[in-house]
């Protein structure tokens, strides 16, 4: 991998840290009592200490690669969240900018101090998600991986371009479906809590 990629995807991930350390502004006068305000903040706080999680993940991942991280900013989150390049930028209307590092930009959908870390969270969780399929699951042929073999109602075994075999996946001695191992796999790195927010 060469120096080029690394300061790329160190560069992404020092972005998204500043992105995330932000102050959430949240107001209180749209809350009806502490409680509720409160509450939120307990959300917005969790969402940080997923993000470091998550991030840690990520960064001593070579395989996951700046390229993989502009990949998971496109499709995570609706792409709201976007990673934009040091540089010249034309904003429409004749608007540009110009930035000497990467910089987030984050399209709001409904209230920016709850959504902001998660999108983070998410951009991150599906970069780990694609590594992970590419990376992690057994292959075919290997004693962890078997294809479901479909039958006509004579007997016969269905094609593969005709039948739309299931691939299964073992671990721990129990099969189970793609998504399933997935899940399993990232329950047992990063628990149960977590793992149930970002990768269900």
């Amino acid at each position: 991998m060469s120096t080029h990629t690394d300061d790329r995807k160190t560069a992404i991930l020092d972005a998204l840290d500043a992105f995330v350390r932000q102050r959430p502004g949240l107001e209180f006068g749209n809350y009806g009592d502490v409680t509720s305000y409160r509450s939120e903040l307990r959300s917005i706080t969790r969402d940080l200490h997923d993000y470091r999680e998550l991030r840690k993940a990520v960064a001593w991942r070579d395989g996951i690669t700046a390229d993989a991280l502009l990949e998971a900013a496109r499709s995570a989150y609706s792409g709201r969240l976007t990673l934009i390049p040091p540089g010249p930028h034309d904003h429409g209307g004749g608007h540009f900018s110009s930035s000497p590092q990467w910089r987030v930009d984050y399209c709001t959908g409904q209230y920016f101090p709850t959504e902001y870390r998660r999108a983070a969270c998410a951009v991150l969780a599906q970069a780990l998600c694609y590594y992970t399929r590419e990376h992690a699951m057994p292959e075919s042929g290997s004693d962890n991986y078997r294809e479901e073999v479909s039958y006509n109602t004579r007997g016969q075994i269905v094609p593969p371009a005709v039948a739309n075999r299931e691939k299964e996946y073992r671990m721990r001695g129990k099969w189970m479906s793609a998504g399933d191992w997935l899940r399993a796999y990232m329950r047992k790195e990063f628990g149960r809590g977590l793992a149930a927010r970002w990768f269900n």
